[in-house]
């Protein structure tokens, strides 16, 4: 039983050796790239640190107001960006 018990602490022993050596490479690695990770594991339906620069949408800003939005979301009108309608009705704000 004694050795039972010894051979299995040896064995939680060794994979938790190799977990933290792999978190070590993977931040080393992320170090040398210049991106940012976390060692938490992200909740349903939230973006890790490192992948979101690969979904990263441009942000223009709006002639009228000035509010930054992602580009998807503008309105484009006569060459100018705006954040709704109704601004770019309105034009440059003077």
């Amino acid at each position: 039983m004694g050795k039972l018990l010894f051979w299995i602490i040896v064995v939680i022993a060794a994979l938790v050796a190799v977990r933290l050596l792999a978190i070590h490479n993977r931040n080393k690695n992320a170090a040398d790239n210049g991106t940012t990770t976390t060692t938490a594991r992200n909740k349903p339906g939230e973006k890790s640190v490192a992948g979101s620069t690969a979904n990263a949408e441009s942000m223009v800003r709006c002639a009228h107001c000035g509010i930054h939005m992602p580009r998807s979301e503008a309105v484009l009108s006569g060459g100018d960006t705006w954040c709704s309608a109704e601004h770019a009705k309105l034009g440059v704000r003077q």
